[in-house]
């Protein structure tokens, strides 16, 4: 038995250091790096079974062509030497007769080594086609706000909670997304520390909370300015740290604040006056309150505006510049590596950008020229995206030529041409830095990769080759890419030689000092002069979402989706013990509207708007408030009685950052 030191590389902030457990070529075990401070020795429920996931029955393990109508998921076998020239081939027709922007070409987020994502969106950087931004389906709205508020830098390092005095979970459910910050902060709590939760949802972390509040979908903004409202009145304010560090308070204080009293506050959330006062009064008191900020909050209309606003009130009160304090954010923007040297080793500055979020649009509307090639790695669009009905039907088209480069037979992988058979993390070497955490590390490949499976660099560099594209990145080992990464490096991990990060575990970046602002003006900007250029509010605010006075008229319940507590991804759906423990996909109503509906607990039902109706099974809870319908999870359709989730959502943007819009979704629950 051979035990190997591996890096985690699913869509997650933690980023754990693993160890892989390894018999004559098969993962037998997969646990916690005990020599890791963050990860602590354990790993979540879904990475415990990562064995399954590697040696899964349900692995490609062939190059497919497919035999029968998209969608269908009838393939039959080819070589590997078959299926690249019928891709080169197509791709360079393609390019002849339209140009290289009728070609769109992307890796996402389902591995998270910075060699296998960034090389192979490097080939299509440097080849010149349409390149989409990917973030915007996750992330992009949250950054936006972030960057216009505190700057492009990490938040709070989160070994730093154990330091804390509050803990604030606001908009984030540890127990699915963050295991092992919960693991932190419950160490933390042993010695008196409160935590609060702030969810629309009694999660699983907010039942074990010191104190959950429920607030209304959408409102985040209004509670925060509430808060701020009550440290001005009651003299809470660190007058000297915002007299230092921060940048338009004083218009805020006498423009805004006023009108968010807590009376006011209270009738906008749902939230009781005494709590919104209650809150107000412990967040002031605290003198190291640390926020551990959600994205969830940024995934409405207004979503942009709701995580700006929060992320303010660590600098009312001077936590920000405490070690213990501020607000935990994503941490990537502190790791200034060369990324450049992989994801965009030439080709032009600019070219046609297509929004995640749209890409059935882009596939359905786009012309001069229209997207006439299509490749996928690492992403399930078909599931993941808004309005995921239009990206099927885009996707369907018979005029597309689709190649998906995935493990498993996905939703997506049903509507390509030909599907590649793809290496899972364990089956890769790479480079690895966190994005919620301040540590860094590389990993080897703990076994060789299954069947004929291909990791994204090898198939990035043997397209680059057939393609005719020469960087020489394209024709490098894992450890001179690592060089290139380092190479130019800036700020932190400057310091450190690449070729000994090869062998030293993981590597901590972090810093006792208290947060930095990289905002034009170097200060927390309560004023943003940037966001005042792009026509926004340039000071935090409230209002009411405008999707609910069209759609909120129509449709009686608003959605509100979460990750699953087992299948926080659908790169989890390959493991059939995630699937049983996650259970058949459901959607969850409060007892009140289940009544007025007729429906019982385990009734199956239709989820119905304007854009689709989709088929679950019902769970009658308290968990939500009335007028919501809680949905975990994006599963796919067959898991589901019919539909995915996403298919209710519409592709329009939020305030900032044009991020999707999931949660300003309003539909209604009716009979199977």
């Amino acid at each position: 038995m051979e035990t190997i030191r591996v890096v985690c590389a699913h869509d997650c902030p933690d980023m754990c250091s693993l160890l892989a457990h390894v018999d004559n070529g098969r993962v037998v075990k997969v646990e916690g790096d005990p020599d890791q401070p963050f990860t602590a020795g354990f790993a979540c429920a879904k990475v415990n079974r990562d064995a399954e996931l590697v040696h899964s029955p349900d692995r490609i393990t062939t190059p497919l062509r497919r035999m029968g109508p998209k969608g269908q998921g009838k393939f039959a076998p080819v070589s590997w030497n078959a299926a690249l020239d019928e891709i080169t081939a197509r791709w360079k027709s393609v390019i002849t007769e339209s140009g290289p922007l009728a070609l769109l070409g992307y890796c996402y987020s389902s591995h998270q080594g910075q060699m296998n994502r960034g090389l192979p969106n490097g080939l299509f950087h440097a080849m010149g086609v349409s390149r989409l931004w990917a973030g915007t389906v996750c992330d992009s709205c949250m950054e936006a706000a972030w960057d216009a508020t505190v700057g492009p830098i990490g938040g709070a390092d989160p070994d730093s909670v154990a330091e804390s005095d509050l803990v604030i979970c606001w908009g984030t459910d540890l127990h699915a997304t963050n295991v092992h910050f919960w693991a932190k902060l419950d160490a933390v709590r042993k010695r008196g520390v409160k935590l609060v939760v702030i969810d629309p949802r009694r999660t699983r972390s907010a039942q074990m909370a010191d104190w959950h509040i429920p607030i209304r979908i959408g409102t985040d903004a209004a509670l925060a300015l509430g808060i701020m409202h009550i440290l001005v009145r009651d003299d809470l304010c660190d007058r000297d740290y915002i007299a230092q560090h921060a940048l338009g308070f004083d218009r805020v204080e006498r423009e805004v604040l006023p009108r968010f009293t807590p009376d006011h506050v209270a009738a906008i959330t749902g939230i009781d006056t005494a709590d919104v006062e209650r809150l107000a009064g412990m967040y002031g008191a605290a003198k190291r309150s640390l926020i551990r900020l959600g994205w969830g909050m940024t995934r409405n209309t207004y979503g942009g505006q709701a995580l700006r606003t929060v992320a303010l009130l660590p600098g009312v009160t001077g936590a920000y510049g405490r070690y213990g304090g501020g607000a935990v954010n994503m941490t990537a923007a502190s790791f200034e590596l060369n990324y450049n040297a992989l994801r965009k080793p030439s080709g032009p500055a600019t070219t046609r950008t297509i929004n995640h979020n749209r890409l059935g649009e882009a596939l359905l509307e786009l012309e001069d020229p229209p997207i006439r090639a299509l490749f996928i790695a690492s992403n399930n669009p078909a599931v993941t995206c808004p309005d995921s009905a239009k990206t099927r039907r885009g996707l369907a088209r018979a005029d597309l030529f689709t190649v998906v480069h995935d493990p498993f037979l996905t939703m997506t992988a049903r509507y390509a041409d030909i599907v590649l058979p793809a290496a899972t993390y364990l089956e890769t070497e790479d480079f690895f830095r966190a994005y919620g955490t301040y540590y860094m590390q590389y990993s080897p490949r703990a076994v060789q990769p299954q069947g004929e499976a291909w990791s994204n660099l090898r198939l990035a560099q043997e397209l680059a080759a057939r393609m005719g594209v020469t960087d020489p990145v394209f024709r490098m080992s894992e450890p001179e890419l690592l060089r290139e990464l380092f190479c130019g490096a800036k700020g932190a991990v400057a310091a450190f030689d690449p070729d000994v990060v090869r062998g030293a575990g993981p590597i901590s970046i972090a810093t006792r000092e208290g947060q930095k602002f990289r905002t034009p003006s170097g200060k927390l900007e309560f004023f943003s002069e940037a966001l005042a250029a792009q026509g926004l509010p340039p000071m935090p605010d409230w209002q009411p979402d405008p999707a609910e006075a069209t759609q909120g008229a129509q449709w009686p319940l608003r959605l509100l989706t979460g990750p699953g507590y087992f299948l926080s991804h659908t790169a989890f759906s390959g493991v059939a013990f995630l699937r049983q423990r996650e259970g058949t996909p459901y959607c969850v109503l409060h007892p009140q509207d289940a009544a007025a509906r007729k429906l019982r607990d385990g009734d199956r039902v239709r989820l119905v708007n304007d854009r689709a109706n989709i088929g679950l099974v019902l769970h009658v809870r308290d968990e939500i408030q009335p007028g919501v319908v809680l949905v975990p999870g994006q599963r796919p359709d067959n898991e589901t009685l019919e539909g995915s989730v996403n298919m209710l959502c519409s592709d329009a943007y939020t305030d900032m950052g044009e991020g999707a819009t999931y949660q300003s979704t309003w539909l209604d629950v009716r009979p199977w």
